[in-house]
């Protein structure tokens, strides 16, 4: 099992199995390691905790990141 616990753990994680994203949109960004996560769960690469951790630490982030656009 891989330790999950910040954003930057899941990008390391994805980036184990060959995905390495930067499209200089972090939130494009965040929607395209979601779909990578989706796939190793699928595949039975990820068990149910790490992928439910992973995915509730993207939300978190995204929330941050549409926070940061928001007209002040």
């Amino acid at each position: 099992m891989w330790p999950i616990q910040h954003f930057i753990d899941v990008v390391q994680y994805v980036r184990r199995f060959g995905a390495f994203i930067y499209t200089g949109d972090r939130l494009a960004d965040i929607e395209l390691i979601h779909g990578e996560l989706r796939e190793l769960f699928q595949l039975g690469m990820m068990d149910a905790d790490e992928y439910a951790k992973a995915v509730a630490l993207l939300k978190q982030e995204e929330q941050v990141e549409k926070k940061k656009k928001l007209p002040k």
